[in-house]
């Protein structure tokens, strides 16, 4: 009889967002057989901040937040990451996408390394207000270590283009100048890219055009089915929409909408705007998140939130390219099992990086004062994206390795030169 304690460990460490990316940082490493004294200093984060956030509340009671930032490498740039806001986040969360940053990065070869940050509170239980005080308290508590030159925030889950707009200006007012390249994912008007707040979703349509071409298929002759319908999932999928692809299946947070046919994603994303579900959306089959991962469909995007896809769950993907919008929704113990089926996957670190590529160039353009229009932003994020793709396909060949694999190993190979390079100041 199976010992209870034991599978239970076996299941936290599996949905242990950081254990599912160190597990994949040390395969990689040892099949590139990295040096010993490189992965001592590239498997742990550079800093680790926790802070507490008094914040007024309306009711005028004082309410004290808990908040991350991990900075995890420098070795190519300025660290850069996002900022959630959610009841959920944990310091073991914080790092496993601060060290996916710095991969995703490096795989699209952009000079950044990773951080990523988060404040435990339930931001849609609270007012505008409230989440201005906490935003500008929180900014206020990492000045010292953020700077165009130090560590790019950027929006996250919960977070959006007000949010960063606020640490902006908290962070100019201590400087006493406007400084517009400390975030990126700002409002145009205040410095923000053009095509930043489609460019996720934009750089997985990219992937998923190089992916089918190597199963022979057309966007007209493609069933995608996406998981999520918020800046990832609900843009790509109006853009895959737009591009032809038949998108027979797609969700919120309460549930999914399928149908075999293809769905009107214009209409569906218009009644989810209007109602804020999918419930009631005429010509559909109700699915819950789960089974909708399971349904029969070429190319399955997950684009909500991470450990969607386990050994709990794998065996029963039907799909030929697993394209990842979020970030980690498959576990490492799902991998052997999707690579066995024959799943193509295009792993979180390359399939969701258009967005930090486009911050990227953000970046870029607020530090030369000069702004690109939407269409170059976009012919530039498709010359990454299509790049980024064929250096990991190429990678996974030559290695003879699966794709997710290659994407560490190459990633883990130009930071690992990179620290190589400038030496270990020790």
């Amino acid at each position: 009889m199976a010992n209870p304690m034991v599978d239970d460990a076996r299941e936290i460490k599996e949905e242990n967002p950081f254990e599912s990316m160190m597990a994949r940082f040390d395969r990689a490493a040892q099949l590139l057989d990295l040096d010993p004294d490189l992965y001592a200093v590239m498997r742990v984060p550079n800093r680790e901040l926790k802070v507490y956030i008094p914040v007024r509340m309306d009711s005028g009671r004082m309410e004290v937040f808990e908040g991350y930032r991990v900075q995890h490498n420098f070795a190519r740039g300025p660290a850069k990451g996002g900022i959630r806001y959610s009841p959920d986040v944990t310091i073991d969360e914080v790092k496993a996408l601060a060290a996916w940053m710095t991969w995703k990065c490096a795989v699209v070869n952009v000079p950044f390394g990773g951080a990523k940050g988060g404040v435990v509170c339930n931001p849609h239980e609270m007012s505008l207000s409230e989440l201005e005080r906490m935003t500008r308290r929180f900014a206020a508590e990492l000045i010292d270590f953020i700077g165009p030159e130090k560590d790019v925030p950027a929006p996250d889950m919960n977070t959006n283009e007000q949010t960063m707009a606020w640490i902006m200006d908290t962070y100019s007012m201590h400087a006493r100048h406007t400084v517009n390249a400390v975030v990126t994912g700002k409002p145009v008007a205040l410095g923000g890219s053009a095509g930043r707040r489609e460019a996720t979703g934009r750089g997985l349509l990219f992937v998923i055009n190089e992916a089918i071409k190597k199963f022979k298929m057309t966007p007209p002759t493609t069933r995608v089915v996406v998981q999520g319908s918020g800046n990832v999932g609900g843009i790509g999928a109006m853009l895959l929409h737009e591009a032809g692809y038949k998108v027979v299946a797609i969700s919120d947070i309460s549930g999914g909408i399928y149908n075999p046919n293809g769905i009107d994603i214009p209409e569906a994303m218009e009644h989810l705007k209007r109602t804020r579900s999918f419930e009631e959306f005429a010509g559909v089959e109700r699915v819950s998140n789960q089974d909708l991962l399971e349904l029969e469909c070429d190319v399955l995007a997950p684009c909500a939130t991470e450990n969607q896809i386990g050994s709990h769950n794998a065996d029963r993907i039907k799909c030929k390219v697993l394209a990842e919008g979020a970030n980690g929704p498959t576990t490492a113990a799902a991998d052997e099992i999707l690579h066995n089926k024959g799943i193509f996957v295009i792993p979180d670190i390359l399939a969701n990086a258009g967005g930090v590529t486009v911050s990227y160039f953000e970046w870029v353009q607020d530090r030369m004062g000069y702004f690109w229009k939407e269409e170059v932003v976009n012919e530039r994020l498709q010359d990454v994206m299509v790049a980024s793709f064929n250096d990991v396909s190429k990678y996974a060949e030559t290695h003879g390795v699966d794709t997710r694999t290659a994407a560490y190993m190459l990633a883990i190979d130009r930071v690992g030169y990179d620290t190589r390079m400038r030496g270990i100041y020790a």
